[in-house]
């Protein structure tokens, strides 16, 4: 006889890569996410799928995103982020521009010339 197996719930990879993530939205303010896939994550965000938040703030531009390899460092990464002040967050992207630029050239239009 066969045992039932529940389906329903998707099973959670625990081990990878995993992104904590800030985007800039055209009103400029930001939105702070998780994802497994960085790049189809803002390719959706722009397409309008994803976050309701985002959805007539389009198109966003990604400023900030550090990798993890445990999805619950991931998350607990990005609860501390979504409570930052702006200033907070706008010190961060910073920080994060003249450390993934090789130019401050490059990092303005990279970064939208919110630099």
């Amino acid at each position: 006889m066969r045992s039932k197996v529940d389906h329903s719930k998707r099973s959670i990879k625990r081990e990878g890569k995993f992104f904590v993530y800030i985007v800039q939205c055209a009103d400029g303010t930001y939105y702070t996410g998780y994802t497994k896939n960085l790049k189809e994550r803002v390719t959706l965000h722009n397409r309008g799928y994803g976050a309701k938040y985002l959805k007539f703030k389009l198109p966003v531009e990604l400023v900030y995103a550090k990798e993890y390899h445990y999805y619950k460092n991931a998350l607990s990464a990005e609860r501390r982020l979504k409570k930052l002040t702006r200033v907070q967050k706008l010190n961060l992207i910073r920080i994060y521009a003249e450390n993934n630029c090789k130019t401050a050239e490059a990092a303005e239009f990279r970064f939208g010339g919110i630099l």
